[in-house]
């Protein structure tokens, strides 16, 4: 608080007002009840849809930055098509030479700052075991590397090894759906399982990964590569090659040194483009990012027109409610209330009003947000910041559309003003 006198009685005298002209529009809106819904329902619309795609945005972010963009262990994937994001671009990759083995081989070999070099190819193919089932499964041929690289864990059993790769062993590992759907009440280890027409014996099942964007994330048989390749491999595959850097740090220093080594392999000259995509955490959420900030451009210009609608009904309110209250205000006038104290009392109101929806539409949001968390696999998460950006939002758009109304209350002549009818 101040220390001067005159300062001091000033700051009291305005917290004074202020307190006054809350309470006076708290008891407004009180007395008026569904007039002050009606009137609100244009900002509670805004701050709903606000909320509720701020809500659903950074739920996504964060699942996307530690679920889809998560590729292992300091990964990167080298493949023949990379982020793809129009036809164009999806034409002119259909072009570049196929990655092989050889490549794959070169790199495990060679790359100084790969701490481990895996190689893998798919397809979808239907699993059975006897009578049972298991239809669209994807099918992965993977070296030994790639449960490492990709972080898999193992529930039962054992992974591949490097003789199981040399000899072409005919044995699977299997994901956690797979072992369920097939081996219900039964160690599926040791058994054997038909894969299109392949019979695979069962090594080693993985702990479950759960779901993304809900699709499973154990609904997959992995078989070596060099098995993969012998019974499924057509002409035109091209090996995926996943790249797990030998710490974080080091990271884009691997990214450059397989692209400058891939580029030598393919005798790519300095001014030819890649011919070879390059996946990495950063890629994805860069992607994403861009995908998000078209979205959140469109929530922002349906959040302005609700406001701007619902500024516009407040306004108009308070406009008639000036109306309604001349006398009232020819009263205060007359007992002293000074221009500003007339001002500031129809600013409060308006502004409380706006703030009162604001707040209604958190409560809606955060019920949308409860309801699609618990129907949905839709992560939403509502972060403080957009409660307070909401809040905010609403008063300033009160405080706005409440300028005209207030100032005209604040012009009438108080001898008219007692004059008028009640």
């Amino acid at each position: 608080m101040p220390s001067d006198p005159k300062l001091r009685l000033g700051f009291r005298q305005t917290l004074v007002s202020l307190r006054e002209a809350t309470w006076l529009a708290l008891d407004t809106l009180r007395t008026h009840k569904l007039r002050t819904f009606l009137t609100l329902l244009g900002v509670i619309l805004a701050v709903t849809t606000l909320v509720s795609v701020m809500s659903v945005l950074n739920g996504l972010n964060l699942y996307v930055s530690t679920k889809i963009a998560n590729l292992g262990s300091n990964a990167f994937i080298l493949d023949k098509y990379g982020i793809i994001t129009s036809y164009e671009g999806f034409l002119k990759a259909q072009k570049r030479p196929r990655l092989t083995m050889a490549d794959y081989y070169a790199m495990k070999e060679n790359l100084q700052y790969a701490k481990t070099v895996a190689g893998e190819e798919n397809t979808v193919a239907d699993v059975h075991n006897g009578r049972l089932i298991d239809e669209d499964v994807t099918l992965l041929g993977a070296t030994p590397e790639f449960t490492q690289v990709r972080e898999y864990d193992i529930a039962v059993g054992r992974e591949f090894t490097e003789e199981d790769e040399l000899h072409r062993a005919a044995i699977c590992f299997i994901g956690h759906d797979v072992a369920q759907q097939l081996f219900p009440a039964i160690d599926p280890i040791g058994r054997e399982i038909r894969v299109g027409e392949e019979q695979y014996q069962i090594v080693g099942v993985a702990k479950a990964l759960g779901t993304e964007l809900g699709q499973s994330q154990d609904n997959f048989v992995m078989v070596p590569l060099s098995t993969y390749r012998e019974a499924w491999a057509q002409e035109e595959d091209s090996v995926t090659i996943f790249v797990g850097a030998i710490s974080t740090d080091a990271i884009p220093a691997a990214v450059d040194e397989a692209r400058v080594f891939l580029r030598a392999r393919h005798h790519r000259r300095y001014q030819d483009e890649d011919d070879f995509g390059i996946i990495e955490s950063s890629s994805i959420t860069d992607l994403w990012k861009k995908l998000t900030t078209n979205i959140f451009g469109i929530a922002v210009w349906l959040t302005s027109v609700f406001l701007v609608v619902g500024g516009i009904v407040i306004m108009n309110i308070m406009l008639a409610s000036v109306t309604e209250r001349t006398r009232e205000i020819g009263v205060r006038k007359s007992l002293g209330a000074r221009r500003r104290d007339i001002v500031l009392q129809f600013l409060m109101e308006s502004s409380t009003l706006a703030a009162a929806g604001g707040a209604m539409g958190v409560i809606v949001a955060e019920g949308v947000t409860i309801l699609v968390r618990a129907t949905t696999p839709m992560p939403m998460n509502i972060p403080i910041y957009s409660i307070l950006i909401a809040l905010v939002l609403s008063s300033a758009v009160g405080l706005f559309f409440g300028i005209y109304p207030a100032v005209r209350a604040s012009r009438l002549d108080p001898i008219e003003a007692l004059r008028a009818e009640t």
